[in-house]
C-alpha cells in the first residue's frame, strides 16, 4: 500500500492542474489514469499515416495560455517543452454565396470587412471592441473565481466600484442573453451575427438559448485582441509539460491503472483501489477529474448519498454530440471565397442562425442532420511540423449530433448505429466542404472518422461524444455546476472533491477547476 497526500483521478489538463499546485505546495500527489496516455480529451496522435499528427479532440490553445494556471507556472512548463504558435488569423467563416468574414488581431482591417457588409456595423463592432477592456476585467474574475466565494463577490462589487449599475446591468445582461438576443441588440447585417454566432455551437447554445452570448462575445473580443494559439507539434504539448513539471515536483504518475473504487472510511475517502488490485490511501484529499456520473455510479463505495445531490445528478444531461473527422491531405483546402482562408486557424461553416436552430433541434431529436454545422481546423496551416513536408493535416468538427440515432432528417441513411452510419455521415460532411472548397476530395490521403461513440469508447468522460461533460445551459452552470449546492468541488463524502468540465466553469482547456480546487486545499 502507497500513501500520499492527494490521489488524483485521471490525468486530463484540470486534474494535472491541481496536481502540480499541490505538488508545488509541499503535498506527496499521485496522479492514476486508465489509458495508456495522459491527456484526457486533450491528445496528438498520428491516428492515419507516420507523421501526421491530430489533435484527437482539443485543439484551439488559447484558454490554457491565458489561464491563471498557465501564468503561475508559464516559467516552468516552458523548461519542460510548452511552446505555442500563434493565429493572427483566428476564424472565418464561410457563406454560401462566395463570400466569408474574419476575426484576426488586425482590428482595423476586422472593422474594414464588416464596414464592407455594413458601415453602421462596423461602428458598433468599434465600440464593442472599445468597451471589451472595460468588461474583460469582470468577466474573467467572475470565470476565475470559485462559484460562489468571496472572489466573485469581490467581482462584483470591483464591477459596480469601476461602473456602477449601468456595467452590473451590462454585465448581468450579457450572461443571460441569448446569442440571437445579444447579437440582434448590436448588429444588423446576419453575415456578422452568424459569424459570430457559430461559436454557441461550440458549447451547446443555438442561437435562442438563455446564456448562449457569453462565449460568443468572449472569443470574438479576445481573438481579436490577443489572438489564437495551438500547440507546437500538437494540443499534447500542454500535457507534455505538465506531467513533466509535476514528475519534477516529486508527484507521481500512475498510467494505464483503470480505479476500480474509492474507498470510504467513518464516511471519509481515504483510499483508491486500482484493477490490478493495489491500494492508494489518501491522508487529505481524493480529487476526482473524472465525470461525477461515472464516479458515483458504482465507484464510489460504502457511502449514501443526500437525496439532493443524488437526483441533482441524475438528471445532469449531457450537450450533444460531436463527430471528429481526421484528414491527411496533400494540400490545404483551396477556399473558393478566398485563398486567404488557407491561413485561418478555424473556417466555420455554419452560414446563418436559422441553420443552427435547425441543426440543434435535429439532433436533440434524435435525428442526423441535414446540414450540421463544421469547425474546420487547419493546423499545418500554422505549424508545419505536424505533417511531413508540403503536406497537411485537417480536423473537422462535427456539430451537433445525437448519441442516439432515430432516424437521418435528409432520409438517405437508413441505419441507425453510429457503426454502421459514420462514414456515410462522413461523405455527408465532406460533401459540404466541397461545396466551399471545391477539389477537396481529390487532395485526400487518408481518413479516420471518430463517431460520439467512438469518442465515448477513447474517453468514457465524453458521455454520448458530449465533448463538453454536461450542458452548459443556465440551469447547469455557474452555481449550478453539476449540482445545485455543490459547485464549490466539494461532493457530499467527505475528502472526495470533484474537477474537470462537468464543474463550475466547464468545458475548454483553462484549467480552471483543477486549479481553483488546489489552491482552495492548498491554502
Amino acid at each position: 500500500m502507497s500513501e500520499f497526500d492527494a490521489v488524483i483521478l485521471g490525468a486530463g489538463h484540470n486534474g494535472l492542474a491541481a496536481a502540480v499546485h499541490l505538488a508545488a505546495k509541499g503535498w506527496k500527489v499521485a496522479v492514476v489514469e486508465a489509458k495508456g496516455t495522459a491527456g484526457g480529451a486533450v491528445k496528438t496522435e498520428e491516428l492515419v499515416e507516420p507523421g501526421f499528427r491530430h489533435d484527437l479532440a482539443a485543439m484551439n490553445l488559447s484558454m490554457f495560455a491565458g489561464s491563471a494556471f498557465h501564468q503561475t507556472y508559464a516559467g516552468e512548463l516552458a523548461a519542460h517543452g510548452l511552446k505555442f504558435v500563434p493565429a493572427p488569423h483566428c476564424f472565418a467563416s464561410v457563406f454560401p454565396d462566395g463570400t466569408h468574414l474574419g476575426i484576426g488581431t488586425d482590428a482595423a482591417a476586422n472593422k474594414a470587412a464588416i464596414a464592407a457588409l455594413s458601415p453602421k456595423d462596423a461602428e458598433s463592432f468599434a465600440a464593442m471592441s472599445a468597451d471589451f477592456g472595460a468588461m474583460a476585467p469582470h468577466l474573467f474574475g467572475l470565470l476565475g473565481a470559485p462559484m460562489p466565494s468571496l472572489g466573485s463577490v469581490r467581482t462584483v462589487w470591483k464591477a459596480w466600484r469601476a461602473g456602477g449599475v449601468p456595467l452590473l446591468t451590462d454585465l448581468l445582461r450579457l450572461l443571460l442573453s441569448s446569442p440571437r438576443g445579444f447579437l440582434d441588440r448590436h448588429f444588423g447585417n446576419e453575415k456578422l451575427k452568424a459569424m459570430m454566432a457559430a461559436w454557441g455551437l461550440h458549447l451547446d447554445f443555438p442561437p435562442d438559448t438563455s446564456g448562449g452570448a457569453l462565449f460568443p462575445y468572449l472569443e470574438t473580443m479576445t481573438n481579436q485582441a490577443f489572438g489564437m494559439v495551438i500547440g507546437q507539434g500538437g494540443a499534447d504539448t500542454i500535457i507534455k509539460a505538465m506531467t513533466g513539471l509535476l514528475q519534477a515536483k516529486g508527484g507521481e504518475l500512475f498510467l494505464n491503472s483503470p480505479v476500480t473504487s474509492v474507498g470510504v472510511s467513518g464516511g471519509r475517502a481515504t483510499s483508491v483501489t486500482l484493477s490490478d488490485g493495489r491500494t492508494l490511501t489518501a491522508k487529505k484529499a481524493v480529487i476526482a477529474n473524472i465525470h461525477p456520473k461515472l464516479l458515483f455510479n458504482g465507484m464510489v463505495k460504502d457511502s449514501t448519498l443526500p437525496r439532493r445531490f443524488a437526483d441533482g445528478l441524475s438528471t445532469y444531461r449531457p450537450g450533444p454530440g460531436a463527430m471528429m473527422i481526421h484528414l491527411t491531405l496533400d494540400g490545404l483546402p483551396d477556399w473558393s471565397a478566398s485563398p486567404d482562408l488557407k491561413s485561418y486557424a478555424y473556417v466555420h461553416i455554419a452560414p446563418n442562425l436559422s441553420m443552427m436552430t435547425r441543426v440543434y433541434d435535429e439532433a436533440v431529436s434524435g435525428l442526423l442532420p441535414r446540414e450540421p454545422a463544421l469547425v474546420v481546423g487547419q493546423p499545418t496551416a500554422l505549424d508545419a511540423s505536424r505533417a511531413p513536408d508540403g503536406k497537411h493535416v485537417l480536423w473537422v468538427q462535427v456539430r451537433v449530433l445525437p448519441a442516439e440515432i432515430k432516424g437521418d432528417a435528409a432520409g438517405e441513411i437508413a441505419a441507425t448505429d453510429w457503426a454502421s452510419v459514420k462514414d456515410a455521415y462522413a461523405d455527408r460532411v465532406l460533401s459540404i466542404i466541397e461545396n466551399y472548397a471545391p477539389g477537396l476530395r481529390s487532395k485526400i490521403r487518408g481518413r479516420a472518422v471518430w463517431s460520439p461513440l467512438d469518442l465515448q469508447t477513447e474517453n468514457p468522460n465524453l458521455i454520448g461524444g458530449d465533448s463538453l461533460s454536461g450542458s452548459h445551459h443556465l440551469d447547469q452552470n455557474f452555481l449550478f455546476r453539476p449540482v445545485a449546492g455543490y459547485s464549490r468541488y466539494k461532493s457530499p463524502v467527505d475528502g472526495l472533491y470533484m474537477c474537470g468540465a462537468a464543474t463550475w466553469p466547464g468545458a475548454g482547456t483553462g484549467a480552471g477547476s483543477g486549479f481553483m480546487l488546489a489552491k482552495m486545499l492548498a491554502g
